[in-house]
């Protein structure tokens, strides 16, 4: 029989982790953000910061849940006027955003994925309440979603790359990974090093009061660095805890200390998981010298520290930032595309762009 979708309110957070879980378990090696670990720790931080939860989506059949996603519901601002809108695996809210989802998706139990795809497209489509959906971080497609009904047009709002170094390529060189890089890049990281004349050692947090205090100078060394900074948002702080607690357990979150001496260059706060580490956030500590580079050497010394882990990739995750091409050795790309019904809005604004692109 073909699978049924249904959407459900979330009462109780905890009794969605049980439903969760199990359905992690039987997937085909599900991304690190559709694990529980990420999506347990957005939900309670939501639910603390008062932000609307997002509706569940079930898709199941006789055996029980085959499928699980969440939608986001609210109002998104456009260039005629603010108009309804629905989000995967995002909140509705757009502070509930600040975490920023990758490799985004549906959370499916091996072997039904093109049939929970069916019923995920039928479900929505079924719905009259959105006129924008929004699908943030996902493998890159050039129709994402073919069988969604009513669908008057799928914009490509961004194609990001991820940069990331082959780690099995570092380790066939004999672990010197800045003989990959461009003679610039590899010269400021040997100069740099050699600036941390005590050498540059990595310190894990194993329990949750060293975690909290980390992520407490992380906010610190952040602070005044960046524009819209996340750091500053309470319900990013609270999440960045949340989940660096929830990995401690099972080794998916590393929350790293860089150590030269008595001096600590900075923090990393990676991701673990399928073979590969991937950098989330991190935070340095300001420059000692003209040739001090902290974050240069930091992720230089990750990137040592996983290769001798045997991990196939230390990722950048998504993003334009410069150091993230002068460091990495391969990229791939992920998308975040909107796909739009008919609505007099989006018709004139899609006019609109036409005109300006002509």
């Amino acid at each position: 029989m073909p699978l049924a979708a249904r959407f459900e309110e979330i009462a109780d957070i905890a009794a969605l982790e049980r439903r969760w879980r199990a359905v992690e378990e039987e997937a085909d090696a599900p991304s690190f953000f559709l694990r529980w670990t990420w999506i347990g720790s957005w939900l309670n931080a939501l639910a603390a910061a008062g932000i609307p939860l997002p509706r569940l989506l079930v898709i199941g059949g006789a055996d029980g849940d085959v499928a699980l996603a969440l939608i986001g519901e609210g109002r998104v601002r456009r260039l005629f006027g603010a108009g309804p809108a629905i989000r995967l695996n995002e909140a509705g809210h757009g502070e509930g955003n600040r975490t920023f989802i990758e490799y985004n998706g549906l959370l499916t139990r091996a072997g039904a994925e093109a049939e929970a795809e069916r019923a995920f497209c039928a479900a929505l489509a079924a719905r009259k309440d959105w006129r924008a959906l929004y699908l943030s971080g996902v493998e890159p497609s050039p129709a994402p979603l073919p069988g969604m009904d009513g669908i008057r047009r799928r914009v490509l709002r961004d194609a990001a790359p991820v940069r990331f170094v082959d780690l099995a390529a570092v380790r066939a060189n004999g672990g010197d990974y800045p003989a990959l890089l461009s003679a610039n890049t590899r010269g400021q990281i040997r100069r740099s090093i050699r600036e941390e004349a005590a050498g540059l050692a990595i310190d894990r947090a194993e329990d949750a009061e060293t975690a909290g205090q980390w992520l407490a100078e992380m906010r610190r060394l952040n602070a005044g660095k960046h524009r819209n900074n996340a750091w500053e948002s309470a319900l990013f702080l609270d999440f960045a805890g949340r989940i660096a607690r929830a990995g401690l357990a099972d080794g998916s979150v590393d929350l790293l200390r860089l150590r030269a001496g008595g001096d600590v260059p900075g923090y990393l706060l990676n991701f673990v998981w399928g073979g590969q580490a991937m950098n989330y956030q991190s935070a340095f500590a300001p420059p000692r010298s003209t040739h001090s580079k902290p974050g240069l050497t930091g992720h230089a010394a990750a990137v040592g520290h996983y290769a001798a882990r045997g991990l196939a990739r230390y990722s950048f995750l998504a993003g334009r930032d410069r150091y993230k091409q002068s460091l990495s050795t391969d990229a791939e790309t992920l998308h975040w595309w909107t796909l739009e019904r008919f609505d007099w809005r989006l018709e004139a604004e899609a006019l609109a762009r036409r005109l300006l692109r002509r």
